[in-house]
């Protein structure tokens, strides 16, 4: 494999690893009614799991409210029931043709809470990224380059590495703040 190889490969893993923080933030809630905060919900549905993004449109007609509308109201048992199951902490309110989810104030507790759930991903993509690193150096020592060549290498390679912590360091601001103002 040449540098350039490497070098593109090492960006585009990082890349996916800030991808993929920034999707787990997402599920993090700050007391902001968010779709996104319910993509992991699974319901049973004719026998098979089946995530609710499939089975409904999710809207936010407040700030603070999500409102499920289920293309067959014969599954809105079932979404409830799948909501309460999965330990997000909302209610789900039944009115027979949609479900309404009032999202409740984050209490101070919560809120520290939340940010060090938050401070636990970025660690974690940290550690990504370290590991995608410490591949990209494995890789150089077996290509074969010239010493000088294999030196530039793993410079630019750490180099990178700093960025990327730069980016998740300030992603990790960001959502602390979000979580952190009343």
């Amino acid at each position: 494999m040449d540098s350039d190889m490497i070098l593109l490969e090492v960006s585009e893993k990082m890349d996916k690893a800030i991808e993929n923080l920034e999707k787990r933030f997402t599920t993090v809630r700050a007391g902001r009614a968010n779709p996104s905060s319910l993509d992991g919900v699974m319901v049973e549905y004719y026998g098979s799991m089946t995530p609710l993004k499939q089975l409904a449109t999710i809207s936010v007609p407040e700030a603070r409210q999500l409102l499920i509308k289920p293309f067959d109201k014969s599954s809105l048992g079932a979404i409830e029931k799948a909501i309460l199951a999965s330990n997000l902490g909302y209610t789900p309110g039944n009115d027979g043709e949609t479900i309404r989810i009032v999202i409740p104030e984050l209490t101070e507790e919560r809120r520290r809470e939340l940010a060090k759930q938050v401070k636990a991903l970025a660690e974690e993509a940290k550690v990504s990224i370290r590991n995608i690193r410490h591949d990209a150096l494995e890789d150089v020592k077996k290509s074969d380059l010239p010493e000088d060549e294999e030196k530039r290498m793993e410079k630019e390679i750490q180099d990178s590495v700093n960025e990327y912590n730069k980016k998740i360091e300030g992603k990790l601001k960001e959502k602390e703040e979000e979580l952190l103002t009343v």
